[in-house]
């Protein structure tokens, strides 16, 4: 007779940070939140491989300036070549903001620094300008290109700065203090930094007996961790089935706090 109970998940503990990166008293004010040293190690190397595909999308402009411009005078196929630097451009610039982006979730900065906050969060987006707007504005200004001509290359390269532009901005940054708060949540309801999630789910868990952890999966696995082990593994936060965790998990709600109750339920895996 076959065995047709589900299978048991294992449970993996995380091994990227130590468990204890900081005090995890609910009461303490001095909370500095830091990345686990693994998210800071995916970190760097996010911002230098955007930096480096920053740095030839500004090179195809520059290309596109000075070779390919001057192209329309002698050949009919000038306008093709704009258009495929125009594109490749666009690529670069695009792959490398998000993994900028990446980077900021796993190490981002503090709103301490306005400035800083600002342009680190944002600085796709300035790429995205500083990598069209020269060439828009000398597409529009070439002599040797007509009417037509202008119009095609112009819309299209303004069209791309708009498109990588949206792709780049960040309309809602994450900073230190914000994974601060997060890791007081989960102690403020658990006692301790420690949370659970699942290679393909997108949020983190207050522990293994949760029913959306232990849905069938590939690896069938649960990984343990603190919430900087959590971030590291792409979780950004915790589920928005914070009443069904803690009644899953035998944890005491905490009194007079309003949990939130998520509709989506196939981010919560």
């Amino acid at each position: 007779m076959s065995d047709s109970s589900p299978k048991k998940k294992k449970v993996v503990r995380s091994t990227s940070a130590p468990k204890t990166q900081r005090s995890t008293s609910s009461g303490d004010s001095e909370r500095v939140w830091t990345p686990s040293p693994e998210a800071k190690k995916q970190a760097t190397t996010f911002r230098i491989i955007a930096l480096v595909l920053w740095a030839l999308a500004i090179a195809g402009e520059v290309v596109a300036i000075f070779w390919i411009l001057p192209m329309f005078r002698t050949t009919d196929n000038a306008l093709w070549w704009l258009i495929g630097a125009l594109v490749l451009i666009a690529i670069l610039a695009i792959a490398g903001s998000l993994l900028w982006k990446r980077a900021n979730v796993l190490d981002p900065a503090s709103k301490k620094d306005a400035f800083r906050f600002w342009v680190q969060n944002q600085l796709g987006l300035i790429i995205a300008i500083l990598a069209f707007l020269p060439l828009i504005i000398l597409i529009f200004m070439n002599k040797d290109m007509d009417g037509k001509q202008k119009g095609i290359a112009g819309g299209i390269a303004i069209a791309l700065m708009v498109a990588v532009g949206l792709l780049s901005a960040e309309f809602d940054p994450v900073s230190t203090e914000d994974m601060d708060e997060r890791v007081a949540e989960v102690v403020a309801l658990t006692g301790t930094n420690e949370v659970v999630w699942t290679t393909h789910g997108k949020v983190y868990h207050l522990c293994d007996a949760v029913s959306d952890v232990n849905r069938e999966s590939s690896d069938m696995t649960i990984f343990s961790g603190t919430v900087e082990d959590a971030v590291a593994a792409g979780k950004s936060r915790l589920t928005l089935k914070v009443d069904q965790n803690l009644e899953q998990c035998g944890i005491t709600p905490p009194a007079g706090g309003d949990t939130p109750v998520d509709e989506d339920p196939v981010e919560e895996e």
